[in-house]
């Protein structure tokens, strides 16, 4: 099982009503819980982890997880209000206003962080959730305290305007890269994480401390693959883009199904990995994560769709 750690929120997609107004629609969504969806949808053995509410939105979450057949039983809960995400989309692609303060997924703290069974076989962590105290060092702790008898990925999912003090939570990224076995990182993120830095400077460094696997997702262009043993690269899926919400929390699921399926999710044979394996694991991330931009809304393929 792959269990994928931070937060659930509601992103309030805007519609246009019959009458020409402006109004919002409640979806499912949050990075993390994304994955975790996507990961279900695809067949995948999938577990969530984080703090959800007892209010409307909360059992909301409750109900898509169910559907994915995504575990949560190690979730904590609150009587505090679910985060909202109000989205702006410009021409697909989509930028967000967070409403996080004072929410059931910001309230998880460490003590609650729990105890794995045998059959975790990896943990995800990202997002927004990385930021906000005292979720941000809960997650932390559990990705150290995990990183030596489980694979760890992570997707940094930078979103500049949520940060409200960077130097710690530069430090904390920098932490959970060196904890962390796959790398996820948009080449946005890899501009924000490392300025004026090359690529291969920037992944080079962590690659030395310990990543197996750096993926850079480049959009239309495609996405590049970097080991210790080699460097590689596959296009994008071509297809017509509705919006990017919910696009590379897909990818991140569609990585770990192909790792799976190459049997590549354990820390000696990811390391060992051919290129052809690493390449058709990315392939696979990518054909699901344009399913999902081909529709509104963090919407990732069910696996009869791939």
């Amino acid at each position: 099982m792959i269990i994928s750690c931070g937060e659930a929120l509601i992103d309030m997609l805007p519609r246009t009503s019959p009458e020409g107004e402006t109004q919002y629609a409640p979806v499912v969504g949050g990075a993390v819980f994304n994955t975790a969806k996507a990961l279900g949808r695809l067949g995948q053995p999938s577990g969530y982890f984080g703090c959800l509410s007892t209010d409307a939105f909360g059992q909301l979450l409750r109900t898509a997880l169910d559907d994915a057949k995504v575990s949560y039983e190690l979730c904590t809960s609150s009587e505090l209000p679910t985060a909202l995400a109000l989205v702006n989309l410009d021409k697909g692609s989509a930028s967000y206003s967070f409403h996080f303060s004072d929410t059931a997924g910001l309230s998880l703290e460490a003590s609650a962080l729990p105890v794995l069974s045998a059959d975790v076989e990896g943990l995800h962590f990202g997002g927004i959730s990385l930021v906000a105290e005292p979720c941000g060092s809960a997650y932390e702790a559990l990705c150290i305290r995990e990183s030596s008898s489980r694979l760890i990925s992570i997707d940094p999912n930078i979103r500049p305007s949520f940060i409200s003090d960077e130097a710690v939570y530069r430090a904390r990224i920098e932490r959970m890269l060196a904890h962390s076995h796959i790398i996820k990182v948009s080449d946005e993120d890899l501009d924000w994480l490392c300025p004026g830095q090359g690529v291969e400077e920037a992944v080079g460094q962590w690659i030395k401390t310990g990543a197996l696997l750096v993926v850079v997702t480049r959009g239309a262009e495609g996405a590049s693959i970097y080991t210790a043993k080699h460097q590689s690269s596959v296009p994008a899926v071509l297809t017509q883009v509705v919006d990017t919400v919910g696009a590379g929390d897909t990818f991140v699921a569609g990585l770990w199904a192909g790792l799976r399926a190459e049997k590549l999710l354990d820390h000696q044979a990811l390391a060992g990995a051919e290129v052809a394996a690493l390449e058709a694991a990315v392939a696979y991330a990518q054909r699901a994560a344009s399913v999902s931009v081909s529709r509104a809304g963090a919407d990732s393929p069910w696996l009869h769709e791939m």
